[in-house]
């Protein structure tokens, strides 16, 4: 790999990393209806696992409140299963055309555990982050120790990992904010 290949797989992989910090926080039940708390969720239909979101329409028309349209009335028993088998703590009720499911207040008590919550996945991502760092700049003092470029190179090249680096670290803080007022805010 040359100098340019090097920051652009590790900003490649930076984002990866704020991409799955985005996917794990929208996987967190807030007290808020998302229909990403559902992300993940295959039902049995026909003999088939399918994915939730290509059996029904997945709707959160409230605050508080999802709406699964199934695309197939018989689909409902199996869509009410599955949520009960995630284990996400949601109720989901059906009135034989739709299933609803009403997101439970969240106490105080919750919310605090919720923000460690959030904290400890964001750490956990810009541990990867630095991780990427890492291996960037381990290759770039062996291209230097190789003699395929200079220590000048070098240098600037380790800045600007450094500079990619802060920007997503940056990024992944302004998510755990954000979630996190929108943790305490509900």
């Amino acid at each position: 790999m040359d100098m340019d290949e090097i920051l652009l797989d590790a900003e490649d992989r930076m984002q990866t990393a704020v991409k799955v910090f985005r996917e794990n926080l929208g996987k967190l039940r807030t007290g808020k209806a998302s229909v990403g708390l559902l992300e993940g969720i295959t039902i049995n239909l026909y003999g088939t696992e399918m994915p939730l979101e290509q059996t029904a329409n997945l709707l959160a028309p409230e605050a508080r409140l999802i709406v699964i349209q199934p695309y197939d009335k018989n689909a409902i028993p199996g869509i009410e299963k599955a949520i009960l088998q995630a284990n996400l703590g949601l109720n989901p009720v059906n009135d034989g055309t739709v299933v609803r499911i009403t997101i439970p207040q969240l106490t105080e008590e919750r919310r605090k555990e919720m923000v460690k919550i959030v904290h400890r996945i964001a750490e956990e991502q810009r541990t990867a982050v630095r991780q990427v760092r890492r291996d960037a700049n381990d290759h770039l003092k062996k291209l230097e120790k190789d003699s395929d470029i200079s220590e000048d190179q070098m240098h600037g090249k380790l800045k600007e990992v450094q500079d990619v680096t802060d920007q997503y670290i940056k990024e992944i803080d302004e998510i755990m904010e954000e979630k996190e007022k929108e943790v305490l805010e509900i």
